[in-house]
């Protein structure tokens, strides 16, 4: 058996963070390095990049232009990254590009944009990944789905009074994270005879910090929607990142994983 150290080192592996520049990306980038992998952050804006990375060594972090939405950005973006740093390990499909957020006034464009840049482009990702990942035998896969694939946002003791409105995650957003859930487990099926795993991790609550600090009673409200009464933090997805990305997940595949204090076993 391994030693434990080395189940979770990443050294030599190169993987691919889409949106891993904003709050929960920066985190699980954080987590690759620490565990020695070489990391790619996939996003639309070099200035976000620079801006979360500017105090960071440039050793073994990469930024690499994408647009999520864009088949052939997809295909020209890792084309790239394999061209420059060789295999790609591990892919984690963190962004989404989401529109709308009234529940009544949604419009078709709105629920048809929300519902291919949360679920369409992760479909993309992965079709565009398959190839590479098959040819090299070998291959991590990890979608951030979100509790909400999971549950219903409870409008009535949460979701009321002080603008909380805004805050509120409309029907086209769950939908297409819980499609996401169902998605990891197609390809988990399809993808298994080639070493190729694939799992989803599905964050609770965890609001940005500028959230937490414009309406503490909001906060409050989430805290006490889940047993450990409290909100996550970007380092609270260490663990599961760690796991996925690395040998000490080889016989899990297929799996949604709750990080969200207990939020969903109510």
């Amino acid at each position: 058996m391994a030693e434990i150290n080395e189940l979770f080192n990443l050294k030599n592996k190169n993987a691919i963070v889409t949106g891993g520049y904003g709050y929960l990306g920066k985190g699980i980038v954080d987590t690759l390095r620490l565990c020695g992998c070489n990391v790619i952050v996939a996003g639309r804006s070099k200035e976000k990049f620079n801006n979360a990375f500017a105090n960071y060594s440039e050793e073994n972090l990469h930024f690499h232009k994408i647009d999520i939405m864009s088949s052939e950005s997809i295909e020209d973006c890792f084309a790239g990254v394999q061209k420059k740093v060789g295999d790609i390990d591990i892919l984690i499909n963190n962004a989404h590009s989401a529109i709308g957020n009234s529940q009544e006034n949604m419009s078709d464009e709105d629920w048809n944009y929300t519902m291919e840049g949360v679920v369409g482009s992760v479909h993309k990702s992965i079709r565009t990944i398959i190839p590479y990942m098959k040819k090299q035998g070998r291959g991590k896969i990890i979608n951030i789905s979100s509790m909400y694939g999971l549950v219903s946002p409870d409008f009535e003791t949460l979701y009321f009074g002080n603008d909380c409105e805004k805050y509120t995650n409309p029907p086209h957003y769950g939908a297409a994270k819980a499609a996401m859930i169902q998605l990891t487990r197609y390809y988990a099926v399809l993808l298994g005879k080639y070493n190729i795993y694939v799992n989803s991790v599905s964050p609770g609550p965890f609001p940005k910090e500028s959230i937490q600090n414009e309406n503490p009673e909001f906060l409050n409200r989430l805290k006490n929607k889940n047993p450990l009464k409290k909100v996550g933090e970007p380092k609270d997805l260490a663990g599961v990142i760690a796991i996925l990305s690395s040998s000490a997940s080889d016989f899990i595949t297929g799996q949604t994983f709750q990080v969200d204090g207990g939020w969903t076993i109510w």
